[in-house]
């Protein structure tokens, strides 16, 4: 739509979402949807999940499960295509493209590879796993994306996006724009262990958790060691379970420090208050998801409809390219 900014994100397909992923993307999404000043388009990033797994037999399954939490979130298809990276093959070709635009030394120095490699423990870096930010920089760029909605931990990537596009645009012309990464306060939730939420670290809580599994997972949640028993005074500025107060429970957050500070409310307690208020964010949720999960033909289509949408746009794109780089 004429003077609306354009938005590409997207995700790996590695499965259900957590609530990490919601406060550091899906929130962001969902708000500029609803902005009506963006056009969004929502990427399923398969040929990325390459890059730290080869093993492509649960693919589609994952792919399927995050479009579920995508769209019991809120994001509507209609407003905001959702697709396959794998399906529109013009991303493979602009990757190509600005694989020559940046050097190793240059991907070698990204944090992000670096974190992963260490999180995920990897063996040796493969090149597509060296140049995961440069397939990421045509996936945003194929779109013309101006805006991208992403968690903290992803802000070095957007750079590179940026450093790719001033170096194409000097070297054959003025095609693509500069991205601007956009943060929420709570960009990064802490896992209920302090670490990165990480479903391979085991430390989630899932946007489809039933609230059964909420309580039971925020019971083991740690809390200021020097806060033993109830009577003991805590401090609620590194507490893990206050932090998840002041994002799901914000209009009690005053009590609850008091209460902390105090002695006078229990660990136990300051859990289970907020593993309620969790719930009751979470509910909304769960219902979209029941009207989607047991209709596949549904999630088809949406997919179908997406990657038209998509295809179409990056066909105009490459053509941009192609005509700048007079090899159209």
């Amino acid at each position: 739509m004429p003077n609306r900014k354009i938005i590409l994100s997207g995700m790996r397909p590695t499965g259900k979402l957590h609530l990490g992923h919601w406060t550091g993307a899906l929130e962001n999404w969902v708000a500029l949807q609803n902005d009506g000043g963006y056009s969004n388009y929502h990427l399923i990033a398969d040929y990325h999940a390459l890059t730290t797994n080869l093993d492509t037999s649960h693919v589609y399954e994952y792919s399927i499960d995050m479009l579920l939490d995508w769209l019991s979130a809120g994001i509507d298809p209609e407003h905001s295509p959702v697709f396959r990276q794998s399906q529109i093959k013009e991303h493979t070709e602009l990757h190509l493209i600005f694989s020559m635009l940046i050097t190793k030394s240059r991907l070698e120095r990204n944090p992000v590879l670096k974190e992963q490699v260490r999180d995920l423990d990897l063996g040796p870096t493969s090149y597509g796993h060296l140049g995961y930010p440069v397939l990421q920089a045509a996936d945003i760029l194929l779109y013309k994306g101006e805006v991208v909605p992403v968690g903290e931990d992803q802000m070095p990537h957007i750079e590179i996006t940026r450093e790719i596009a001033r170096d194409f645009n000097r070297q054959y012309g003025n095609v693509f724009p500069e991205p601007e990464g956009k943060l929420t306060k709570f960009s990064r939730l802490p896992g209920l262990d302090g670490k990165r939420m990480s479903k391979s670290l085991g430390n989630t809580i899932l946007l489809s958790d039933a609230a059964d599994e909420v309580k039971k997972k925020m019971k083991k949640a740690v809390t200021d060691p020097k806060k033993i028993r109830k009577g003991d005074p805590g401090r609620p500025d590194i507490c893990l379970v206050f932090t998840y107060h002041q994002k799901f429970n914000a209009s009690e957050e005053d009590q609850i420090r008091r209460g902390c500070e105090s002695g006078e409310l229990g660990c136990v307690d300051c859990k289970m208050r907020v593993a309620e208020r969790i719930n009751t964010f979470l509910d909304p949720f769960r219902e979209r998801r029941k009207s989607y999960e047991n209709d596949p033909a549904r999630l088809e289509k949406i997919l179908e409809a997406g990657e038209e949408k998509a295809r179409s746009v990056a066909r105009r794109t490459m053509d941009d390219v192609h005509k700048a780089m007079k090899m159209g």
